[in-house]
């Protein structure tokens, strides 16, 4: 299975063009860093100096490992550059990043900040629990002192802050947006307003800073309704109201409790759009979009897709929903405008475009719910175990502006995720619970991967839990049915009783099999 990329170009809009007007400066991170044209170009200069080749880069399918993979490069001059890598972050979906680049022929060594226990122990990774990620003059001192090629941003907090801005800065390749471009998930309200500037199919809406205009626009609306915190939440500053008291009791969490701090002193109130999810990613080097290929989430916390939102209690991929033809719809209509309308707005955007999307049950046409700006977790560990290309040579070329070279190479098998939480999640709950077995989970089929997300030693040397989300055991098989199983064989293997999971993770893709057979 191959991807190739779309060529959005990155002219001006010509009406919308007035700098005046410009979103991207009307808004403001945390740390506020201004964009300039060393940014816009430097990414593309700087990596293009220690280049050996711009072959396009083409990875054959295999299934039988890193050595098959080195070998089906098209042009061997590739491996004459092998880079040292730093992932920043240490959740799963940094696990599942590690992963994949200590996969690829082109990585000569992969570092991760702060990292985990378990992505310490599983050889995937370095791990530097010393390096304090928030400060951006310690992560370019480390890089020169290491000889860092790229450094590849997991987590949204650091872009926001500008860590990518820095870096740059220091002529550092770095994968991932800067401060201003990051406002795409940074504030759901810059990301509403660019959808209304460039017609890009979303939920109606309105923004509100005062909770009694926040109340009387619901009760004129009515519900189902969705209340949204304008800020970054770690996926939890989204409420879906069935009922009006449920709209008010999250208005009044928000704006007058003070629930999510400041990114939740601003509101979003949206339509509610029913149908069915889905998460559609694209690499993006300013220019071109590469998509990815297809995932599908389960957001909220039980089975039957019952209680609160969490950041995600499992995924698979590919969701049977996303056909060509669909993608094909999304590219269009979604990520190319949005490509082009953040480059004429001066946030020209380098790194992961992942929208939330929403497959209307009534029209059956892609809207989007949210952007995130980075890998989703738990999505991009199915990705990493379906991608067969060499992803260090991809995220490289999407520095250096040269994602139209490059094609990318999937295993046709199914990938699926389950993810295991802390009892209590996504509410409070105890740290330092101690999971056994891990190593016996693994062993249930050469198809299981586990990956960390919340893990840590304790003094004994035992592994706990020190997150909400906290493993995330990942399968492929054939099919949607064996992938699952192998999942569950190995969840059940894992000694954790103060841990809990999903038991019917990828229901929605053996509900469209079923009726697709039929």
């Amino acid at each position: 299975m191959v991807s190739a990329a779309y060529s959005v170009g990155a002219t001006r809009h010509g009406a919308f063009a007035l700098a005046s007007n410009h979103l991207c400066r009307g808004w403001k991170s945390s740390v506020s860093f201004p964009i300039s044209q060393a940014w816009m170009g430097s990414c593309s200069s700087v990596a293009m100096r220690q280049a050996t080749s711009r072959s396009r880069l083409i990875v054959q399918a295999s299934n039988s490992g890193v050595s098959n993979l080195k070998a089906s490069l098209v042009d061997s001059t590739l491996l004459a550059e092998r880079i040292t890598v730093l992932i920043i972050g240490g959740g799963g979906r940094e696990h599942a990043l590690c992963y994949a680049l200590n996969r690829s022929p082109s990585c000569d060594a992969v570092l991760c900040a702060p990292g985990n226990a378990g992505i310490a122990q599983s050889g995937d990774a370095t791990c530097i629990s010393d390096l304090d990620i928030s400060d951006s003059d310690a992560v370019v001192v480390f890089c020169r002192k290491r000889g860092v090629g790229m450094v590849v941003v997991g987590p949204e907090a650091p872009l926001v802050a500008g860590l990518v801005n820095d870096l740059m800065k220091a002529g550092i390749p770095t994968f991932g947006p800067s401060s201003e471009a990051a406002a795409l998930e940074g504030s759901k309200d810059f990301m509403k307003k660019l959808c209304d500037k460039y017609n890009i199919p979303t939920a109606k809406y309105h923004t509100f800073t005062d909770p009694v205009e926040a109340k009387r626009y619901v009760k004129d609306q009515g519900a189902p309704i969705v209340v949204k915190a304008d800020g970054l939440a770690a996926g939890k500053g989204v409420v879906v109201a069935m009922t009006l008291d449920e709209a008010f009791e999250a208005i009044d969490s928000m704006l007058v409790q003070g629930s999510f701090g400041s990114a939740g002193s601003r509101v979003i109130i949206e339509e509610y759009l029913e149908g069915e999810e889905a998460s559609f990613f694209a690499l993006v080097d300013g220019e071109n979009a590469l998509p990815l290929e297809s995932a599908q989430d389960h957001k909220r916390v039980g089975d039957g897709d019952v209680g609160p939102n969490t950041g995600g209690m499992g995924a698979y991929s590919p969701a049977p929903i996303v056909t060509e033809e669909l993608k094909h719809m999304i590219m269009e209509s979604i990520i190319i405008p949005t490509v082009k309308g953040m480059a004429a707005e001066g946030c020209k955007f380098v790194g992961v475009l992942y929208a939330g999307l929403m497959i209307e049950k009534k029209s059956g046409l892609p809207k989007l719910i949210e952007y995130n700006v980075r890998f989703g977790d738990p999505e991009c560990q199915v990705l990493m175990m379906r991608l067969e290309s060499d992803l260090a040579q991809v995220l490289l070329s999407a520095c250096r502006g040269e994602l139209g070279d490059v094609s990318l190479t999937w295993s046709p098998e199914i990938a699926m995720v389950v993810v295991m939480a802390s009892q209590g999640y996504p509410g409070s709950y105890n740290k330092g619970t101690v999971i056994r077995n891990i190593e016996n989970a693994e062993q249930v089929s050469p198809s299981v991967k586990i990956f960390h997300a919340g893990t840590a030693l304790d003094g004994d040397g035992n592994l706990v839990a020190v997150g909400g989300r906290v493993l995330g055991i990942t399968a492929k098989g054939k099919d949607i049915e064996e992938a699952r199983a192998r999942a569950y064989d190995a969840v059940d293997v894992i000694d954790w009783p103060e841990g809990f999971f999903r038991r019917d993770i990828g229901w929605r893709a053996l509900k469209h099999k079923q009726m697709t057979n039929h």
